[in-house]
């Protein structure tokens, strides 16, 4: 995007946002807030105050400081050891998981039906 370009179109979002911001200004709720804003700092001027002060005194302890009890999560269920034995070599294989290579491949030259029917545990 040339200079130009990107200026022109900052120029743009610039004379958005101080269309938004006259509107804004004439907003009477706005003004009230602005208003209690100012006078409430003035007060809290006056008397020696701040902000963190008057919040301590309304919650004393707010709720990020609360100790939240959290349940405790369940532990995972051990995996079950599973034991197939090939009827044509004798071969046996004990996994916990079905990522075994040669399970795998007795899957894929086989099937899973029938792989799953070799399973002895």
């Amino acid at each position: 995007m040339s200079r130009l370009a990107e200026y022109r179109k900052l120029e743009q979002q610039l004379a958005a946002q101080l269309a938004e911001l006259e509107s804004m200004k004439s907003n009477s709720t706005l003004k009230r807030e602005m208003e209690f804003e100012s006078k409430l700092r003035a007060l809290l001027g006056e008397y020696g105050f701040s902000l963190r002060n008057v919040i301590n005194i309304l919650d004393p302890e707010p709720a990020h400081r609360i100790p939240v009890t959290v349940a405790p999560r369940a532990a995972r269920k051990a995996r079950v050891v599973k034991v197939y034995r090939n009827p044509n070599s004798g071969e046996v294989i004990e996994t916990k998981g079905g990522n075994h290579r040669q399970l795998k491949e007795w899957k894929n030259e086989f099937g899973t039906d029938v792989v799953e029917s070799w399973r002895t545990q």
